[in-house]
């Protein structure tokens, strides 16, 4: 039977106390060898705000923060294996392409890239979902 970890465990009305939610979730969950990431955005992980009108920084932030939550997984950055990229507008595709690029240099994760409307604070001009799979020789 599979344990999971969860890291960095919050609640939603903390750290939206603008919106009415009330939700228990958390920052990663390691399922087996399988590390799943909350979506990283331009908020850092003492729940600042950062880059504003800026994707390429909202990027680098947000790759920042994932390595810091795989680490704490038992991961690297080398074991991702998806990512799926959301920004607010066409324009921000090259900058925070450009940023994960860098981040994942030669890792050759499978990625989706998805335009929206809005994400959950309007701050944010992207955000990236990422999956990782820790080596069994690793585990």
């Amino acid at each position: 039977m599979t344990t999971h970890i969860r890291i960095r465990a919050f609640n939603t009305k903390d750290a939206y106390p603008e919106q009415k939610l009330d939700n228990d979730v958390c920052m990663a969950v390691r399922a087996g060898n399988t590390v799943y990431l909350r979506g990283q955005t331009a908020m850092d992980l003492d729940g600042n705000i950062v880059g504003v009108g800026d994707a390429a920084a909202q990027a680098e932030n947000a790759m920042a923060c994932a390595k810091v939550l795989l680490e704490e997984a038992g991961a690297r950055l080398e074991d991702v294996v998806k990512i799926v990229i959301y920004i607010t507008d066409r324009a921000y595709r090259e900058p925070v392409y450009r940023v994960v690029g860098r981040w994942l240099k030669g890792v050759y994760p499978v990625s989706t890239g998805l335009i929206v409307q809005g994400l959950a604070k309007p701050e944010y001009l992207m955000e990236i979902d990422i999956i990782a799979e820790i080596p069994a020789d690793r585990a």
